[in-house]
């Protein structure tokens, strides 16, 4: 399998596909119609974004408490942005998709108010900049957010999938207080809802134009270099508390 292309896409050329990843595509017979032939053709980026040794240290209980409350904070950042990028899906999306839609945008709402009573039994800031990294990714989605469907249907999967699989498949042995957390990102329910996702995206990638499925191709993999980041990001997030 051809190893995975690393991108660094801005909001304003996410329309226009890298030559590297078109040849890439050409050899492989053209554009991915479904979001198993995006995972089939670039394992190696997909592992990147689910395999990453902030979870491992969340499973061994060896994290730093400062290293992982700044990585909270930012990623209370993320899920506020992403309740704007998910409503945009919804905007667009066709009056089939809306039932599992609007579940997770029911969902969205509980999430928030988690992490706001999580922030204040942690004593945790708010008032910190976002960092770099949180900051390209609030930019990612909100370019994406203007894609068209199918485009921004593969980036929302791919976001919701990765962060599932990602504390799901580290939840086996993991050490309190982190299995909670586990428990709560990589449960079977959440999957069930990423596959309903998958389901949707396909069924868009399959009415697509090939420029389209492009696109999606490119902001898969954009997805997965910045999930990869937003990992370490915790590392070098507590200059920022």
């Amino acid at each position: 399998m051809r190893a995975a292309v690393a991108l660094h896409l801005t909001c304003r050329d996410q329309a226009d596909v890298p030559p590297r990843l078109l040849a890439a595509m050409a050899a492989d017979g053209g554009p991915a119609s479904s979001c198993a032939q995006l995972l089939e053709r670039h394992p190696a980026a997909w592992t990147s974004a689910v395999v990453h040794p902030f979870l491992q240290e969340c499973r061994a209980g060896t994290i730093g408490e400062n290293q992982f409350d700044a990585w909270l904070v930012q990623d209370y950042f993320f899920a506020r942005a992403f309740t704007r990028f998910h409503a945009h899906a919804l905007a667009k999306a066709p009056y089939s998709n809306f039932d599992l839609l609007l579940s997770g945008l029911g969902a969205m709402k509980d999430e928030l108010l988690w992490f706001q009573d999580l922030i204040q039994r942690r004593s945790l800031h708010t008032d910190c900049p976002a960092h770099p990294v949180t900051q390209r990714y609030l930019t990612f989605m909100e370019g994406a957010s203007k894609q068209p469907y199918a485009v921004h249907a593969v980036a929302f999967w791919a976001i919701e999938r990765a962060y599932n699989e990602a504390w799901g498949s580290h939840m086996e042995a993991m050490a309190q207080p982190y299995r909670t957390y586990a428990e709560r990102w990589g449960s079977s329910g959440f999957g069930e809802y990423c596959k309903g996702l998958e389901q949707q995206a396909d069924e868009a990638l399959q009415a697509a134009s090939e420029q389209e499925r492009r696109q999606a191709e490119a902001l898969f993999l954009e997805v997965c270099e910045l999930e990869k980041e937003f990992w370490q990001m915790a590392f070098t997030a507590t200059a920022f508390e």
